[in-house]
């Protein structure tokens, strides 16, 4: 099986470094693809320099987000014969042993689409992004939970149905030719969550393997607790993530779960911005950035670009 990686990267030539160094140590991978998004701080100049037998880079002309980055690299991974591709951002750190669970577990149990446990880099008894478990509403933030769980599941090690996709996930060439690409026009957040969804509506087998480990910086307000505590919102300081968060989930949720749900999100979103967290200039916003995912336009997100 050829396995590359791909690693989508953007201004970070410190933390693409550190990330670079420990996958050319990962004896199970055949090459790795890093996609530049049209970095300023010298990164395309300095991949070109670094390039190797085992890493080679694209920089492209513009910077086409998250969504754009992998959109890219998984269509560069497919052509180069790659029969399963290791998705990563520049700012995450799989542990030396993660691929090789990952393969291990892929094979043993027939998985399409795999990934780790996603731990925050600052604590990682904690996951970086909190999950909600299977077959109810419980979400969970620390990593003894999902260990729990696992040991508890239908398939011990594994938490069925999950995975924190583009941070480390592990997915086949076949699932990629039977689902297509990540939608590009997302530019950041929510892209991920679109291609989970589409894997599941299409039936493929997808888990997070739990002994296999992937670090990351916890940097937003992920989770947020609101209402009580009874549910929670993700809130960021970003302009620019708020816009595509509500615009790409608005979409998503309409594409995949119904109008219910996107009412659902609405009232969530006016409930934290005037109850939670007063930020009422996020209300109209939020709602422009929605009515144009709804009418199918994905440019609105440039005028918050710095």
């Amino acid at each position: 099986m050829r396995v590359l990686a791909v690693v989508v990267t953007f201004n970070r030539r410190a933390m693409l470094d550190r990330l670079l160094e420990r996958l050319e140590q990962v004896t199970a991978l055949d090459g790795v693809l890093v996609v530049d998004n049209a970095s300023t701080d010298g990164t395309g100049e300095w991949l070109r320099e670094r390039a190797g037998d085992k890493v080679r880079s694209q920089t492209l002309a513009t910077n086409t987000g998250g969504a754009g980055g992998f959109h890219r690299g998984l269509d560069w991974a497919v052509s180069e014969g790659a029969d399963l591709v290791w998705l990563m951002d520049d700012d995450g750190l799989p542990a030396p042993d993660c691929l090789d669970l990952l393969l291990e577990r892929r094979e043993r149990d027939g998985l399409d689409f795999c990934g780790p446990a996603v731990l925050a880099e600052q604590d990682p008894s904690r996951l970086c992004f909190p999950i909600r478990l299977p077959g109810g509403t419980r979400v969970v933030h620390e990593m003894a939970a999902v260990e729990a769980a696992a040991a508890d599941g239908p398939v011990d090690g594994l938490i069925d149905d999950i995975v924190i996709p583009f941070n480390g996930v592990l997915v086949t060439r076949e699932l990629v030719q039977r689902i297509g690409l990540p939608r590009e026009e997302f530019f950041i957040w929510g892209d991920d969550v679109e291609y989970l969804w589409r894997a599941q509506r299409e039936g493929a087998r997808i888990a997070t393997v739990v002994d296999a480990h992937f670090l990351h910086p916890a940097t937003d307000d992920l989770g947020t607790p609101m209402m009580g505590g009874r549910t929670t919102y993700n809130h960021t300081p970003s302009d620019l993530k708020h816009y595509c968060m509500a615009r790409n989930n608005t979409v998503n949720l309409r594409t995949y779960r119904g109008w219910p749900f996107v009412l659902l999100f609405w009232l969530k979103t006016v409930w934290f911005y005037l109850v939670t967290r007063r930020e009422p200039a996020r209300i109209p916003m939020s709602a422009g950035a929605a009515i144009a995912g709804l009418r199918g336009d994905f440019t609105g997100h440039r005028r918050y670009l710095r």
